[in-house]
C-alpha cells in the first residue's frame, strides 16, 4: 500500500483488522530534503506530500503495517548504493521489518544495507535483470559477510543470463 495510504491512512488499520498485520506491507517513496530529512513522495516519485518519512512510518506501525518497503528515490537506479542515513534512520524508528530498495550496484551494497542501514531485507533489481549477479551469488555473499540468509535450494553453480 503507497499512495492509498497517504491518502486515507485509515484505510492501513481497516487492511491490517481485515487481512492482518502480516500481510500489510506499506511502501514509502522518499527523498532526502536537508540533511537528515526525508520527505514521503507519491506517484513514482514525482508529487511531493510534505510528510517527514520518519514520522510517517512511525505513524505507519501505529496504525498496523507488518512491514515497511522503504525506497530512497534520490538513488533508485543509481547502482550507488542504499542511502544509508535514510534507511538506518527509519529502520531504527520502528520495530517491525523494514525492507530497503534503491540504489544497488555491488554485493557489498546488499550487506551495507543491512549491517550498517539497520534494514531487517533488502531488495535488488537491475544486478540480477542485467545479470550482474545471480540470486545464489548474492545470497553466498551476504552469507559470508555475516547476514542471515536462506541458502537451501541454491543450485551448485549459478548460471548468469
Amino acid at each position: 500500500i503507497n499512495t492509498a495510504a497517504v491518502f486515507n491512512p485509515e484505510f492501513v488499520i481497516e487492511a491490517a483488522q481485515k487481512f492482518g498485520s502480516q500481510c500489510i506491507v506499506v511502501a514509502v517513496d522518499a527523498k532526502t530534503v536537508s540533511p537528515g530529512k526525508f520527505e514521503i513522495f507519491t506517484h513514482g516519485g514525482r508529487k511531493p506530500t510534505g510528510i517527514d518519512a520518519v514520522e510517517w512510518v512511525k505513524r505507519m506501525a501505529e496504525y498496523g503495517a507488518g512491514e515497511i518497503l522503504l525506497t530512497s528515490m534520490d538513488r533508485d537506479g543509481t547502482k550507488q548504493g542504499f542511502n544509508l542515513e535514510l534507511t538506518r534512520a527509519v529502520a531504527d524508528a520502528i520495530s517491525i521489518p523494514v525492507i530497503a530498495s534503491g540504489g544497488v550496484g555491488t554485493l557489498e551494497h546488499m550487506v551495507e544495507g543491512v549491517r550498517d542501514g539497520h534494514a531487517s531485507a533488502v531488495l535488488a533489481a537491475s544486478i540480477f535483470h542485467f545479470g550482474t549477479y545471480t540470486i545464489g551469488e548474492t545470497k553466498r555473499y551476504m552469507a559470508e559477510h555475516g547476514i542471515d540468509v536462506r541458502l537451501d535450494g541454491l543450485p551448485d553453480e549459478d548460471v548468469k543470463s
